[in-house]
């Protein structure tokens, strides 16, 4: 199978359709992406077309990742608003399928994120990630991310609390 990255700046037909049936899949299971209830199928549509909007503005990225044609991965970027924020932008989304996980797909398009925040001028790229991910920390600091704060059981699921953890790549030193 081979690995397909694909930037975005315009929704494909049924990429919608394949985004929600992903993220709605991995929150369904647990997955720290910002859900605690898997999202509408219409709230991922709206997501994307605000993050493809950004990506005409040259305010954002937008990376897919297919393996045979199957959608098995997305992120993005997304600049910050306030004019004194615009150098600098949020990686608010990586996702990846599990069937394709261990094979290259986050690191991939984490590392093409990265990459076109730095030809986009963005200074600073910055996440944040509920603390008991470990698999996404490790794979954001093997790319460069460096750890820069820490919210202590900030994030409530239930009755279960997880630290927020902040990160950050200056990419003016790469």
């Amino acid at each position: 199978m081979d690995l397909v990255l694909r930037v975005l700046d315009e929704l494909p037909d049924g990429l919608a359709a394949d985004a929600h049936r992903l993220l709605a899949g991995l929150v369904a299971h647990g997955a720290a992406l910002g859900w605690v209830e898997p999202p509408s199928s219409e709230e991922v549509g709206r997501l994307l077309a605000e993050v493809v909007a950004g990506v005409r503005a040259g305010d954002a990225s937008l990376r897919v990742a297919f393996l045979d044609d199957r959608l098995v991965g997305l992120g993005y970027w997304t600049r910050y608003a306030r004019p004194t924020h615009r150098p600098h932008a949020d990686l608010e989304k990586v996702a990846v399928d599990p069937a394709a996980q261990g094979r290259g797909v986050g690191r991939a398009l984490v590392a093409a994120l990265v990459d076109d925040a730095r030809a986009a001028g963005v200074e600073v790229l910055t996440l944040d990630a509920r603390g008991d991910n470990a698999n996404a920390l490790h794979l954001y600091r093997s790319v460069g991310f460096t750890e820069y704060g820490r919210l202590p059981d900030f994030v409530a699921v239930g009755e279960l609390r997880y630290d927020k953890v902040f990160c950050m790549v200056d990419l003016r030193r790469s």
